[in-house]
C-alpha cells in the first residue's frame, strides 16, 4: 500500500486515537496509583509536621503532573476524534461543547474548573501549607469526575468511531478504577 493514500492516512490516523485512548487509561492506571499514596484528606497542619517527607512529597507532585497529563491527553484525543468524525470545531471550546452534547464530559465549565485547577498547580509555588492542602483536595475531588470522562470518551470512541485503545495492557484496570 502507497504510503500516501488516503486509506493508508486515515489507518495512520486511526491508529494515532487507539494510542491516545491507551494513553488515557494508562493516565487513570498511574494518577490512581498515585492517589493512593496519599491519606485524604489533607490539612495545612499535616504538611506542616510532614514538610520533610519525601514520598509524600513525591507523590503529590506525581498528582500534580498525572492529573495534568490526564487532562492534556484527554484534549488531544477529543480533537483528534473530532478530525476522524468530521466534525468542525476551530477552536477547544467547540470541541468542548460537541462533547458536552454528546454527553462525555458533564459541562463545559466542569473541564474548566479542572483545567483551571491544575493549572494553579504548574503556576503556582505555594508555601502556605493550608493553601497546598486546599490545591491537593481540590484536584483529588475533581478526579473521580476526570475519570468519568475519560471512561464516557472511552466508550464514545469504541461506539461512534469503531476505535478502541490499541493494546488491553491497562483496560482490566481501567474499568476497576473507573466503575
Amino acid at each position: 500500500m502507497n504510503p500516501t493514500t488516503p486509506e493508508t492516512l486515515l489507518s495512520s490516523e486511526k491508529k494515532h486515537l487507539s494510542n491516545l485512548l491507551e494513553a488515557i487509561q494508562r493516565c487513570v492506571y498511574f494518577l490512581n496509583a498515585s492517589h493512593k499514596a496519599v491519606e485524604w484528606p489533607l490539612t495545612g497542619p499535616v504538611l506542616t509536621v510532614r514538610k520533610k517527607d519525601n514520598d509524600l512529597f513525591e507523590a503529590l507532585a506525581a498528582i500534580n503532573e498525572r492529573f495534568a497529563k490526564l487532562q492534556d491527553t484527554l484534549g488531544s484525543a477529543m480533537r483528534h476524534s473530532l478530525l476522524l468524525s468530521g466534525e468542525q470545531a476551530d477552536s477547544f471550546i467547540k470541541v468542548l461543547a460537541i462533547f458536552e452534547k454528546n454527553q462525555v464530559i458533564r459541562s463545559v465549565e466542569d473541564w474548566q474548573i479542572a483545567r483551571t485547577a491544575r493549572n494553579l498547580a504548574a503556576h503556582d509555588y505555594e508555601i502556605n501549607y493550608d493553601d497546598v492542602a486546599d490545591h491537593f483536595n481540590t484536584l483529588n475531588a475533581l478526579t473521580p469526575s476526570l475519570y468519568q470522562t475519560a471512561k464516557r470518551f472511552i466508550v464514545y470512541c469504541e461506539t461512534e468511531l469503531k476505535i478502541a485503545p490499541c493494546s488491553p495492557d491497562f483496560s482490566e484496570e481501567f474499568c476497576l478504577i473507573t466503575e
